[in-house]
């Protein structure tokens, strides 16, 4: 395979360039990444059309990742039982080296080829669940090890992956290529490629949300009403929704309900 996200910086001597030359030139970079995107949507779609079947059918979803990909998938994931109201376990994040090293970057446990899938069994993965591995190389041991185990034990995966024919690809029934093209620092996968997996993962996370009825209209109807702010937001999108002119009114209801979505029942069926 050829590793295009190792392949030589289109720009030189980047120590020479002013500020505004780097910041014109990593901006006209990262103009390229939604072209990539496009042209991955038909598998992207296809995956996420499984995630919801998977999930409606009592299944849950897993990300298994490491380095940059595998920290952003996770601060996607911790959004959205508050976002959406989902109950914690339903999406769920493989990361190597472990959740509680997140910030220590320990990239040594890309290589350890047994902790995904003995992770994975911790969590009692079935045929019921979906795996979706996450590399910009897609060769990362961590990761192809334990999708090539999901394999032969009947459990469905997918990949997001910014290198074409890798092997972490061929163990997928659905991989997602997103190429991206050499980064702006030779080799710097936390750039371009980066982008493209945060706009991925905000693909999948919000379509597969809406797919299962967490949104009504355009508004987060579910979402917990944890701090004054998103309280603030769920009131007037139930004064909108139930055409309640009273802020106070609409919040004692909201409050009284637990969510906007529970408030909206509850006025209906009066």
């Amino acid at each position: 395979m050829t590793r295009i996200t190792e392949q030589p910086s289109l720009f030189r001597h980047l120590e020479k360039m002013t500020v505004e030359e780097l910041t014109a030139n990593i901006n006209n970079e990262d103009k390229k990444v939604a072209i990539a995107i496009e042209k991955a949507l038909p598998q992207l779609n296809i995956l996420i059309k499984t995630i919801v079947e998977k999930l409606k059918s009592g299944g849950r979803m897993f990300y298994l990742g490491a380095g940059s990909g595998g920290r952003l998938s996770v601060l996607d994931v911790i959004e959205l039982p508050t976002t959406y109201g989902i109950e914690k376990g339903l999406v769920n994040v493989i990361l190597a080296g472990g959740l509680e090293h997140l910030i220590e970057a320990p990239e040594e446990k890309e290589d350890d080829t047994e902790a995904g899938w003995n992770a994975l069994l911790e969590y009692k993965i079935s045929s019921k669940d979906i795996v979706i591995g996450i590399s910009a190389s897609g060769t990362t041991p961590f990761v192809l090890a334990a999708l090539k185990k999901c394999s032969e034990n009947n459990i469905t995966a997918g990949c997001i992956v910014s290198n074409p024919g890798s092997p972490i690809a061929a163990v997928t029934a659905i991989p997602v290529e997103v190429i991206t093209g050499p980064e702006f620092v030779t080799g710097s996968t936390r750039m371009k490629c980066g982008t493209a997996q945060k706009m991925i993962f905000d693909m999948i996370s919000t379509s597969t949300m809406i797919q299962l009825g967490r949104v009504e209209d355009n508004s987060m109807v579910n979402v917990l009403l944890i701090n004054d702010k998103i309280t603030d937001r769920a009131v007037k999108i139930l004064m909108n929704k139930a055409g309640i002119a009273n802020y106070d009114e609409a919040k004692n209801i909201l409050l009284k309900n637990g969510s906007v979505k529970k408030a909206m029942d509850a006025l209906g069926s009066k």
